[in-house]
């Protein structure tokens, strides 16, 4: 059996080369993310801080913005949205989703 070397934070090696809004857990991944509604169109943008930057079309308003969001990257991802969770940030700008079923490697593949 191998050690697996950490860094000084704890981390594997490669999980430096992660970007800051993506985050491995046990049985998913969680990706941060910055909301802006109301937009001239949906799209995914540039990184800010340690969130993904993402505009929607959709209102702030009865959870559309937050469907909108989920509708966005499960086109995106090429996955169910069924796989998508809100987990964090139900009325807010920051939010956190939760995806099931996918590598980190393939999500940062979609993304790019």
């Amino acid at each position: 059996m191998t050690k697996q070397t950490t860094d000084t934070k704890g981390q594997a090696p490669n999980a430096r080369s992660l970007p800051a809004y993506l985050r491995q857990q046990t049985d998913h991944v969680l990706l941060s993310l910055k909301v802006q509604p109301r937009a001239s169109r949906s799209e995914i943008g540039e990184v800010v801080g340690s969130e993904l930057k993402v505009k929607v079309t959709a209102p702030p308003v009865d959870a559309a913005a937050n469907e909108a969001v989920l509708r966005l990257f499960s086109e995106r991802l090429g996955c169910p949205r069924g796989r998508l969770q809100l987990v964090r940030g139900n009325t807010s700008r920051h939010k956190t989703i939760a995806i099931f079923g996918l590598s980190i490697e393939a999500i940062q593949q979609r993304l790019s």
